[in-house]
């Protein structure tokens, strides 16, 4: 699995830490700064930028703008206490996300998931489950690795499914895969997911009575095992 780095620029010193190492603990490479200054110089290599908008000097409208424009590829997540619509939608011109504080680290991860997911960032080209279906990220496709045969999956069961391979054996909750799959936040009750879940498993699984790739974790979500 590749390391995926992330540029944060942050002057506030307890946020900054707090945030570089909750997102570290995920697996996230963070380099830190505390201005925009010379930011383009940093971009090169980031899988996705995370911005402060109140930074001295330079704002961070301005320390985006010239970043699109040194890396555009590279998506960046707006992350301010500016709450008002004039503001989401100047930074929204450049930015490809916008969080407003305080904020949760769990909805913070899954937006950053959303966004390199978009990029196509931090995954191999192929993972094996179980003993017999093979992922190719790059193709986006499901293979039954002894016959060839290419599963059908729908959009959301294979956005769902490389949740789950954005983190292996990882115990992700409904909540968290709600909001990387659908970008928002999850409605208690809801069983839209727990459909979509039974539907990769009949299609996935030898047994999907027994599942051995999705397996449910009583009373916190869902992790697959690689």
């Amino acid at each position: 699995m590749k390391t995926k780095r992330v540029l944060y620029i942050e002057d506030n010193q307890e946020i900054g830490r707090w945030v570089q190492e909750e997102l570290e603990k995920r697996g996230y490479a963070v380099r830190w700064l505390l201005s925009g200054e010379n930011a383009e110089n940093e971009i090169q290599g980031s899988h996705v930028v995370i911005l402060d908008i109140m930074l001295p000097g330079l704002d961070g409208f301005s320390v985006g703008q010239r970043l699109k424009k040194a890396a555009p590829e590279v998506p960046i997540l707006l992350l301010s206490a500016r709450a008002a619509i004039d503001d989401k939608l100047q930074g929204l011109q450049f930015a490809d996300d916008y969080v407003t504080k305080p904020f949760h680290l769990d909805e913070l991860a899954a937006r950053i998931e959303v966004l390199l997911r978009r990029s196509g960032v931090g995954l191999p080209d192929h993972i094996k489950l179980g003993q017999h279906i093979l992922v190719d990220l790059s193709g986006r496709m499901v293979i039954i690795e002894r016959t060839g045969e290419e599963v059908n999956l729908t959009g959301k069961e294979y956005q769902i499914l490389e949740c789950f391979l954005r983190h292996p054996n990882q115990i992700l909750t409904q909540e968290q895969i709600w909001m990387a799959v659908w970008g928002e936040s999850y409605i208690n009750g809801d069983k839209t997911l727990s459909v979509h879940i039974r539907h990769l498993r009949e299609k996935l699984e030898q047994d999907s009575n027994a599942p051995e790739i999705i397996q449910t974790v009583r009373g916190i979500g869902y992790r697959v095992k690689i």
